[in-house]
C-alpha cells in the first residue's frame, strides 16, 4: 500500500516534467503503430543516439509493412548492419508479413503474439500507438522503481517486474503513451544507469525513498553477471584480382544468416591459401561471449569454390556484414 501510494503521489510530477524536458526524438509524436513498432525494436538494448540516423533511413526504405514484407531478408539485414543482434532485423521481416496480411494488431495479445516481441514492447506499442494502460517494464523503469521505493528486489528475477507492472496498472493516467515515455526518458537522461543520478534535475527529488536515504546507488538490486565466455577465432580476409571471399553464417545461433569473411575456431595454417599480407588483431563483445580474433590479408592463387567473391563496392554496398569484422574492412579496397 505504501508504494501505490508514493506511485500515485509520483504520477502528477513526472508528466509535467516529461512535458517540459523530453527529448526531440524521430519516432516521438507519431501513435502509427509500425513506426512505433520499428523504433521500439531499434530501441532494444541499443544506445538512443545510435538508433536515430538508422530508424529515419530504414523507414524511408520501408516506409510501411508491406514494402519491409516484400524486400528480400538480405536487403533487411544490410539496413540494420552496424546496429547488432540482427535477430531483431530477421524478426521483423517476419512480423511484417503477418502485419501486411491481417494489419497491425490493435491488442495486447495480438502484438505480443508477433515474432520478436516480447512483454516489455507490447506494452510499449500498445501505450504509444493506442493509449492503452500497458506497463512497459525494462531496466530503465525498474531502476526508477526501486530507487523510489528503496526496494532491494532482484530485478533480474520475474516477479519482481511483475510486481512493479501490476503497481503501474494501477497508476496509469488516460496519457498512457506520454505516462509510458516519460518513465523510459527519467531513466534514461535523469536517473541514469551508469554514474551518479541527477537527482536535483528529478521530478521524483522530494518523493524518492532511496534519495532521502542517501542511497540512490544501491538501488536496483540484480544478480552478479556470468563471465563472457572467450573463443579464440582465425578470420581470413582472401583476395584475389579485386574481390574478397564470404560466405554465409548458419541460420541459428550468434549473427543468423549473416555474411562474414572466412572464419575458423581451430586455426588453419593462414600460408595454406596463399600468401600472408598483413596480420592484425581485434577483440568484438558480445553479451554473452567475446571474439578474440587473429585476421590476415591474404592473396590467393585462385578464386576457391567454397566462397562468394565479391568486390569492395558489393561488399560494402549489398551484404550486411556484423560489426564484429569492421577492423578488418580497411583492408578491403
Amino acid at each position: 500500500m505504501e508504494q501505490l501510494q508514493r506511485l500515485q503521489q509520483a504520477v502528477p510530477p513526472l508528466m509535467g516534467w516529461y512535458r517540459i524536458h523530453k527529448r526531440i526524438l524521430p519516432w516521438r509524436g507519431t501513435n502509427d503503430a509500425y513506426r512505433v513498432w520499428i523504433s521500439e525494436i531499434m530501441l532494444q538494448q541499443t544506445r538512443v543516439e545510435a538508433v536515430k540516423e538508422y530508424y529515419i533511413r530504414f523507414l524511408d526504405r520501408f516506409p510501411n509493412a508491406r514494402a519491409l514484407a516484400e524486400a528480400d531478408q538480405d536487403e533487411v539485414l544490410k539496413y540494420w548492419e552496424g546496429l547488432g543482434y540482427y535477430s531483431r532485423a530477421r524478426n521483423l521481416h517476419a512480423a511484417s508479413k503477418i502485419i501486411a496480411q491481417k494489419g497491425f494488431p490493435a491488442t495486447w495479445d495480438g502484438v505480443r503474439d508477433l515474432p520478436g516481441i516480447g512483454d516489455y514492447t507490447a506494452g510499449a506499442i500498445c501505450s504509444i500507438a493506442y493509449d492503452m494502460p500497458c506497463p512497459a517494464v525494462d531496466g530503465n523503469v525498474l531502476r526508477i522503481l526501486t530507487r523510489l521505493f528503496a526496494d532491494g528486489s532482484n530485478i533480474d528475477e520475474a516477479n519482481t517486474k511483475t510486481k512493479f507492472s501490476e503497481l503501474l496498472r494501477k497508476v496509469y493516467p488516460r496519457e498512457a503513451g506520454d505516462f509510458c515515455q516519460a518513465l523510459m526518458e527519467l531513466g534514461a537522461t535523469v536517473c541514469v544507469p551508469n554514474g551518479a543520478p541527477m537527482c536535483g534535475n528529478c521530478p521524483w527529488e522530494s518523493l524518492c525513498k532511496a534519495h532521502s536515504e542517501g542511497e540512490e546507488e544501491d538501488f536496483p538490486v540484480r544478480a552478479p553477471k556470468r563471465a563472457r565466455k572467450v573463443q579464440t577465432l582465425t578470420v581470413f580476409v582472401l583476395e584475389h584480382e579485386g574481390k574478397y571471399a564470404i560466405r554465409k553464417r548458419s541460420e541459428k545461433g550468434l549473427l543468423a544468416g549473416m555474411w562474414q569473411f572466412p572464419v575458423y575456431e581451430d586455426m588453419p595454417e593462414p600460408s595454406a591459401y596463399g600468401a600472408v599480407c598483413k596480420e592484425k588483431r581485434a577483440k568484438h563483445i558480445f553479451t554473452h561471449v567475446e571474439w578474440h580474433m587473429t585476421g590476415y590479408l591474404i592473396q590467393t592463387q585462385e578464386f576457391l569454390s567454397d566462397f562468394v567473391w565479391v568486390t569492395a563496392e558489393e561488399l560494402r554496398g549489398e551484404y550486411a556484414l556484423p560489426s564484429a569484422f569492421k577492423a578488418f574492412m580497411p583492408w578491403v579496397k
